[in-house]
């Protein structure tokens, strides 16, 4: 139907800052989804005031900032900036009716200065402005955080709106304050708004942390643009007042293991996980009431009564926004075909647990024993330790009547209770070789029908394998890798040749009729992967692992996170620098091991010419001393008597003189 009211129609265009981070990108998409003036519908019956004009159909148009260039583009965005310019960034916030700055989500000097500068840049245009303009600063409750008491005698007394003058911000958020303050100094409709996240306890743990919905802090900035409040102070919260020890067990028992530890504040420091920016968030102790929010808003509340009374769906908000779904697997096959070795594989890659019947009952069994014995958890109620006792005597009782196995029944009990574990509900689990016929998957899965005319057998969906993989093998390759165990392992297997025998041949009747464990998975249209294993070529189960995990896909549960893939990334890039360098050094040092075995050889070689010519000389000098000799007897009393006469005469040719002197004398003799 045409809406009939009057008026005219417009959309609003809102710009939001950083619009890939978790907070920001909430806020902007749930105001992509609503209708300017969405928020009046309820106001007041007489209709908006004369100078107000009534809008019509106009959703929001969102722009923004992004601070990964090389990401997904929110769909939801009309246009976003990229690594733009302040002068460059300017324009595009005049052309915005509203324009909202998030400083509370790990914010930096930079985001915070930024902030600052719009809104006093803005203010510098505010006469060119066509029409008014709503800025809105979501800042952070820390700005809060050494504010005293609104009554000094009763601390009980929650602060509200009225007492931010007041106000006193925590040391290492001065910065935000003085954002807070500039932009109360230069607006005319600014708002603050309170964020904080939810992180494990350190300290005693009694202190208040407020808290809200990020989709209902977004439905705060929707009615802060639809009703243009006149205050511009005013906080979001939601009615929870809860203490951080009870966020962190509720946290617990429907996330983890249900049970908390409370560690010193200091170790907090210690801790890599946690900031200093976190530390403090969690030391908040503020009791605040929205006053304002409550008494002016239309808000449609997601959470109001607060994180503990909300949780189950927090905790689903939580884990689809983050891809955090469980993994659920079941390995099945011939007794010694390897799924134990698979299952551990499997599990240490998504991070998931395995069931192994025989563990599971050990479990059960060491659970309860502790409890009866007082050492499980203390404030045990004498009810639960009752129900302990009882649980423990009917497992003894049916492992006497039935050999020390137990009743089919308890059995399958116990394994529904693990698989309803928050660990497997929340995580996933791989299933090692069980069930094992058509009647156990039956009643392990069995669930009440939502349809009563379906043909489907009854399964619950939450506990149910999503895959089913089939490790096949033949005979002969089982029985010679039986034989090739080592003793003591087929021992502790039971896999002593009679018994293995007996266990395969009892699989293969099993596995031949119609309603076998495959069948039912085939039933429920969950078709089971038949993957062939040739341990003898692939010890390692390689090729098993690499198309299981082709077929699963990437971990999407508590598998590696962000940071943890761009450390791993980091560590492969410094191991092949590392590599590098290794392989550098060792060319370098085999290049130094040449060089020096060519100096070696070259000296060698030197030594060698160098000893050559010293027995050429020694031979050369041996052989010229006969003509010596011959010389210095004969030749040389001659030659120096002639010289002597030459001096004597002074003739004209000394030489001529010399050559007759020697002739005539040479004659004589």
């Amino acid at each position: 139907m045409a809406n009939e009211k009057t008026g005219s129609y417009r959309t609003k265009r809102v710009f939001v800052n950083n619009i890939d981070t978790y907070s920001s990108k909430c806020i902007a998409k749930f105001l992509s989804t609503c209708m300017v003036g969405g928020s009046l519908e309820e106001a007041d019956e007489e209709g908006p005031a004369e100078d107000e004009t009534t809008l019509q159909d106009g959703t929001f148009q969102i722009v923004g900032t992004i601070s990964n260039n090389e990401g997904e583009k929110p769909s939801f965005a009309l246009q976003c900036y990229a690594s733009q310019k302040r002068d460059q960034l300017l324009p595009s916030l005049l052309k915005c009716d509203v324009v909202v700055y998030n400083i509370s989500e790990h914010a930096t000097a930079e985001l915070i200065d930024e902030a600052t500068w719009a809104i006093s840049a803005l203010h510098s245009d505010i006469e060119s402005f066509a029409s008014p303009k709503i800025f809105i600063l979501i800042s952070t409750v820390m700005t809060w955080a050494m504010s005293k008491p609104a009554d000094p005698n009763d601390p009980e007394i929650p602060l509200t709106e009225d007492d931010y003058r007041r106000k006193r911000h925590h040391p290492n958020f001065k910065e935000h304050a003085n954002a807070e303050k500039t932009v109360l100094k230069l607006g005319k409709t600014t708002s603050w708004l309170g964020e904080l996240a939810k992180v494990p306890v350190f300290g005693p743990g009694t202190n208040v942390i407020p808290t809200i919905h990020v989709n209902d802090l977004a439905g705060v900035i929707q009615n802060v643009i639809d009703h243009k409040p006149k205050i511009h102070y005013f906080l979001a919260v939601d009615d929870s007042n809860n203490t951080v020890e009870d966020i962190v067990k509720i946290i617990s028992f429907v996330l983890g293991p249900g049970k908390i530890k409370k560690v010193p504040k200091e170790e907090a420091y210690l801790t890599t996980v946690l900031t200093n920016a976190d530390v403090d968030y969690l030391s908040v102790n503020l009791r605040i009431e929205p006053v304002f929010l409550k008494e002016t808003f239309n808000l449609h509340w997601v959470s109001e009564a607060g994180i503990i009374d909300n949780i189950n769906r927090v905790v689903e908000e939580y884990k689809l926004l983050r891809l955090l779904l469980p993994i659920r697997i079941c390995l099945l096959g011939p007794p010694a075909v390897g799924k134990s070795s698979v299952a551990e594989k499997l599990c240490q890659h998504y991070k998931l647990h395995h069931i192994n019947l025989k563990e599971v009952i050990d479990e059960k069994m060491q659970h309860l024993e502790e409890a009866v014995n007082g050492t499980e958890q203390e404030g045990e109620s004498e009810e639960a330790l009752s129900n302990a006792q009882d649980q423990l005597d009917s497992l003894k009782d049916s492992m006497e009547q039935n050999g020390g196995r137990l009743s089919d029944g308890l059995v399958y009990r116990i394994m529904r209770d693990k698989l309803n574990s928050t660990p497997c509900r929340n995580h996933g689990f791989v299933l090692d070789g069980f069930p094992k016929s058509y009647d156990q998957a039956k009643e392990i899965f069995y669930d009440v029908l939502d349809d009563p005319r379906s043909k489907m057998p009854a399964f619950n969906k939450k506990i149910i394998p999503e895959f089913i993989f089939s490790l096949e093998a033949s005979d002969d390759f089982l029985k010679e890798r039986v034989q090739n165990l080592p003793e003591s392992v087929a021992e502790k297997m039971h896999y002593s040749k009679d018994e293995y025998l007996t266990r395969l041949k009892k699989f293969r009747k099993a596995n031949v009729e119609d309603a076998t464990v495959l069948n039912y998975f085939d039933e429920l249209e969950i078709h089971p992967e038949h993957i062939e294993v040739n341990n003898a070529v692939d010890p390692e189960y390689g090729a098993v692992m690499d198309k299981i995990t082709r077929l699963v896909g990437r971990p999407r549960n508590y598998g590696p996170t962000l940071e943890e893939r761009e450390e791993m990334e980091r560590k492969s890039v410094e191991e092949t620098a590392q590599r590098l360098v290794l392989e550098t050094a060792e060319w370098n040092r085999r290049e130094a091991e040449t060089a020096a075995k060519m100096a070696t050889q070259l000296e060698e070689w030197n030594r060698h010419v160098t000893e050559v010519k010293r027995q050429e000389h020694e031979l050369l000098e041996a052989r010229s001393a006969p003509l010596r000799n011959y010389l210095m007897n004969y030749v040389m009393p001659s030659l120096t008597e002639g010289m002597m006469e030459c001096c004597k005469a002074k003739p004209d040719d000394p030489v001529d003189f010399l050559a007759e002197y020697l002739l005539r004398n040479n004659s004589q003799d």
